[in-house]
């Protein structure tokens, strides 16, 4: 017995239901209009500035001054440190001085040889004494070359006594203190590193399965968490094809370059990225929705435009598609070229105009008439009513 009642009451809420019950069909439309399209990429990557330098000192030496600090805005050409001089000072003294001794010898060994030579011509000296004093002068003008060599290299040692910075740029990291040793052995000791801020970029992380998408040139904005209320712009400049596997995960570094002419972005910084692989601005947009409607018939809904005849597949233009505008009371049929497609709204080239209603689909409600709606004798009754 409760199994069959069960198929009463299954029956009877159906009609009871739409006992008095008005169904409404409208056609949604969208209004074709123009706006941005894009698809993005996101990345994660650190800020870096363009242009790093190691400033350093190829001397050995004390460092007796130092003018720049941390976070010194230096330009290039600019007297940032010096070494003591002393010891360099007095090395360029002792080679010019060996140049002057060489250069005595050479000249009295040149001397001897024009002479020795006159004589050997007239045969009254013999060919070895002649040969003795040519080897003379030849061995005193190595000398005397060496000698030059060895102030020239003194000279540019007691140069570099003074060290100059080769960047306009922002002092960002100091190795030495004044008064410490620094000792230039197969490598250059480092004193700074300056970086220049005022052009910086980003070294994005890119996954396998996005990098195709990327492309030079492409649009970028990035924020850091810093700044969490501003957004940085900058653009694609280069792909790294190398990749980097880390926990079975192949990404690739993506170079994007931004300006900073008010320093905010420092080096080090963890930015997050959106790269716009696909960008259209000012352009016809239509919903994916449209291009997949077909008129239908609703048997007593009332107001609903007039479906015209659709288009042969013969008389659409190869690529392609079609929509259905509303033209007064009327549906027609036109075909549309559509461009770029981000999976939601897709670009449309030609075939209507901004302004034009598009048909997407129906929109179908039920509705019961006040007071009137019928109850199931099966269902609880409301609270102070009585059971009849």
């Amino acid at each position: 017995m409760k199994a069959k009642h069960l198929f009463y009451l299954t029956m009877l809420l159906p009609a009871l239901t739409g006992c008095g019950s008005k169904e409404s069909v409208t056609l949604e439309t969208v209004t074709v209009e123009s706006g941005n399209l894009s698809e993005t990429v996101t990345a994660t990557g650190t800020v870096e500035s363009v242009t790093s330098v190691d400033v350093g000192t190829q001397v050995t030496g004390i460092i007796s001054v130092l003018y720049a600090d941390y976070n010194s805005v230096v330009k290039k050409g600019e007297l940032i440190a010096e070494i003591e001089k002393t010891i360099l000072d007095a090395d360029l003294r002792s080679a010019e001085a060996n140049v002057e001794s060489a250069k005595l010898t050479y000249d009295y060994n040149l001397t001897n040889f024009n002479r020795d030579k006159a004589l050997y011509e007239k045969q009254l000296i013999s060919q070895y004494e002649y040969q003795t004093s040519k080897k003379d002068l030849e061995v005193s003008k190595a000398a005397y070359d060496k000698a030059l060599a060895d102030r020239v290299r003194a000279a540019k040692n007691l140069n570099y006594a003074e060290i100059y910075s080769p960047i306009d740029g922002i002092v960002i990291s100091r190795e030495v203190e004044v008064g410490q040793t620094v000792v230039s052995n197969m490598s250059v000791a480092n004193l700074y590193t300056i970086a220049d801020l005022d052009n910086m970029q980003v070294v994005g992380n890119v996954d396998e399965a996005d990098i195709g998408q990327v492309k030079m040139g492409q649009h970028v904005t990035f924020s850091v968490d810093a700044y969490p209320d501003r957004l940085f712009e900058g653009s694609v400049t280069q792909v790294r094809l190398n990749p980097t596997t880390e926990s079975n995960v192949v990404t690739y570094e993506v170079i994007v370059s931004t300006s900073n002419p008010d320093h905010k972005l420092i080096p080090g910084l963890t930015a997050n990225l959106t790269i716009y692989v696909m960008e259209e601005n000012d352009v016809l947009l239509l919903p994916v929705s449209a291009f997949n409607f077909t008129p239908e018939e609703h048997e007593g809904a009332k107001n609903l435009p007039e479906a015209g005849e659709a288009l042969s597949k013969a008389s659409v233009p190869e690529g392609s598609r079609t929509v259905w505008v509303v033209d007064g009371d009327r549906l027609v049929n036109k075909a549309v070229v559509t461009g770029t497609s981000n999976g939601i709204y897709s670009v449309v080239e030609s075939g209507v105009t901004a302004g034009d209603k598009v048909a997407t689909g129906y929109s179908v409600a039920s509705s019961a008439p006040s007071g009137s709606a019928a109850r199931s004798p099966f269902a609880p009754q409301p609270p102070g009513s009585k059971k009849k």
